[in-house]
């Protein structure tokens, strides 16, 4: 059982995270409030699992997987559920889905969250954030070449979006 300085800590260090946590959620519900719900969730589940941390590592790392892991169990379960009440629900779902954000309104952000899925957050992981190719794949669950290709991808991406958009040449 961790020491009440550890629990302290841990809030501490999250409301720095808080940031970072919250663009790499965005990268994987590609919608601010699903972040937000996403994040807060994890901080949740951050304190409480605090004592299972091993330590090694960074805390971001341990907490961007334990957020990568939870979305992909609520897709899952959202997927049952939508898949049980038919494709009314889904086209409603696609409807709401074309309403942009105005919060949103960075063009770099846009050009982000653009990406098609699986690009936007390695793209945060490596070139935002800065985490190292390993890290980034341990985080995301894949494998180091598939991160690679999937970063590549990427840029490529936003390179080719900079260049249509932009009337300077680089």
């Amino acid at each position: 059982m961790p020491t009440p300085v550890a629990a302290i800590d841990i809030r501490r260090d999250l409301v720095g995270l808080l940031p970072k946590l919250r663009r790499f959620a965005i990268t994987l519900t590609g919608d601010l409030t699903e972040a937000d719900e996403l994040v807060q969730s994890i901080c949740q589940r951050g304190i409480a699992k605090f004592h299972l941390w091993n330590g090694l590592g960074k805390l971001e790392s341990w907490l961007y997987t334990m957020a990568r892991n939870q979305w992909i169990d609520e897709a899952r379960r959202h997927k049952l559920r939508s898949t049980a009440k038919g494709n009314a629900l889904e086209q409603g779902e696609l409807a709401s889905g074309l309403h942009p954000n105005p919060v949103e309104a960075g063009e770099a952000h846009r050009l982000v969250t653009s990406l098609p899925e699986g690009l936007a957050s390695v793209f945060l992981l490596v070139d935002v954030e800065g985490h190292n190719y390993k890290q980034a794949a341990d985080i995301l669950g894949i494998p180091l070449s598939a991160l690679t290709s999937r970063l590549s991808s990427a840029r490529l991406y936003l390179a080719s979006q900079g260049h249509s958009r932009s009337s300077r040449r680089f």
